[in-house]
């Protein structure tokens, strides 16, 4: 039986594991879709020889970028964006992708306007680089945000001010910052300061309306969660294993 899976920390609440078992009954195929949680990197190796069939696998936070020592290739466009969400094993290879910027743009594209003229990105991990990957893609100017900013082209929080934000139409969520279950916490901004014309986008989809995007509401500003972008980069990574 091939075996696919997710790999990632505290993953029982993902939503990988019920969307492809249930694609695998639908198309009938002999097929298996398990949770790989494992503590560290360290224990990649360890889920083949655990699990000796293995076909496929995604990956999620927080080894998106530490599972690249453990790959042979990487497609062009995990190689320009330096994280892999998707790994698809042929001829004994492990070969590396990146699904998560192709379900952004689909997810983001019927939101915009010309309103929205450039993006902050709320983290800088590896999700954020399939972000900042899309974002060039559509031509769209971004900054990023971080709490240790490495970077001229990335503020910390403390730096945001109501200047910023008014320049910045699409916020967008890559920090884990109020999944489930912590849905209390939220990445640290000036809310006050966002206006009818903001765009909040969430990465998180587990709640449906985290705190982030529940301050966005109150502002009467546009607010996204990642549901439609996880189902979309999902699909992209099915067509790359070629069941």
């Amino acid at each position: 039986m091939k075996t696919f899976g997710l790999v990632g920390k505290n993953i029982d609440y993902s939503f990988s594991r019920t969307y492809f078992t249930d694609k695998f009954k639908k198309e009938d195929l002999n097929c298996v879709y398990k949770n790989f949680d494992i503590n560290s990197i360290d224990e990649f190796d360890a889920i083949f020889k655990s699990s000796n069939e293995i076909s496929g696998l995604n990956v999620t936070i927080p080894y998106k970028e530490a599972v690249l020592p453990f790959l042979d290739a990487l497609d062009a466009d995990a190689q320009s964006i330096g994280a892999v969400n998707t790994i698809k094993i042929q001829n004994g290879k492990r070969i590396g992708y990146n699904t998560d910027h192709y379900g952004f743009v689909k997810s983001l594209k019927p939101y915009l306007n010309t309103k929205h003229k450039s993006a902050l990105i709320l983290g800088t991990g590896g999700a954020s680089k399939a972000i900042a990957f899309a974002l060039n893609t559509l031509n769209i100017p971004f900054s990023f945000v971080s709490r240790t900013p490495d970077s001229k082209n990335c503020f910390g929080y403390d730096e945001l001010n109501s200047e910023i934000i008014a320049v910045h139409q699409i916020i967008i969520n890559c920090t884990p910052l109020g999944t489930h279950p912590k849905i209390e916490l939220y990445p640290p901004i000036p809310y006050q300061s966002i206006s009818k014309n903001h765009f909040l986008y969430d990465l998180i989809y587990n709640p449906s309306q985290t705190q982030f995007l529940n301050f966005g509401l109150k502002a009467n500003a546009t607010a996204v969660n990642g549901l439609k972008m996880l189902e979309l980069q999902a699909e992209r990574s099915w067509e790359i294993w070629d069941l």
